[in-house]
C-alpha cells in the first residue's frame, strides 16, 4: 500500500525547479508574432518558458551537462544551448549561453545566462527553448502540472 508521504515524495521528484530568473513558476509563453510557445504548436517539440534577455538560468534538475547544441545552425546571437541528463530525464535547454558545457550540476543551480533573442526576432516573448531529449511534452514537469490546468480553463498566456 502506497502512504500518500511517500506519493508525495515520488511527485516532488518529478517536479523541475525554476528555469529562468524571474518566473518561479516557469511559465509558458503565449503567441505573439512569430508563432505560439506551447508543446504541439507548428514546428514545436518543445515548449517556450518565458525569459528576459540577460537573465540568469538555472538548471530544472540535477544532471550532467554536454554541449554545446546550436539550435538554427547559423552562428547568430541565439544559437547556443545544452543538454542535461539525470533522474530519468534529458532536455535541452536552447537560445542560452551556458557557463559551461561540461560537468554536473545540482537542481536549481545556475547554468547560464538567457541570450538577447530581441536582437534576432524583435518584438517576440523571449523565451528559452525547452525540449525533451524524446521529444515528449515536457510542459507537466516543468509547470507541475499548473500551465495544462490553466490552457483548459481558457487562461493560458
Amino acid at each position: 500500500i502506497w502512504s500518500t508521504k511517500l506519493l508525495s515524495l515520488l511527485f516532488a521528484a518529478q517536479q523541475w525547479g525554476p528555469v529562468c530568473e524571474g518566473n518561479p513558476t516557469n511559465e509558458i509563453r503565449g503567441c505573439d508574432k512569430y508563432g505560439c510557445g506551447n508543446f504541439g504548436a507548428p514546428r514545436h517539440v518543445g515548449v517556450d518558458v518565458k525569459c528576459h534577455d540577460g537573465a540568469t538560468v538555472f538548471a530544472p534538475f540535477s544532471g550532467q551537462l554536454s554541449g554545446p547544441i546550436r539550435p538554427f545552425h547559423n552562428g547568430n546571437a541565439i544559437d547556443d544551448g545544452i543538454k542535461i541528463e539525470g533522474g530519468g530525464f534529458c532536455v535541452k535547454l536552447l537560445c542560452i549561453k551556458p557557463d559551461t558545457y561540461r560537468g554536473y550540476v545540482r537542481k536549481g543551480q545556475r547554468i547560464g545566462k538567457m541570450l538577447p533573442m530581441q536582437q534576432v526576432f524583435p518584438g517576440i516573448i523571449s523565451h528559452i527553448h525547452v525540449e525533451n531529449c524524446d521529444r515528449s511534452d515536457p510542459t507537466f514537469h516543468l509547470t507541475n502540472g499548473q500551465q495544462d490546468q490553466q490552457d483548459q480553463q481558457g487562461q493560458g498566456t
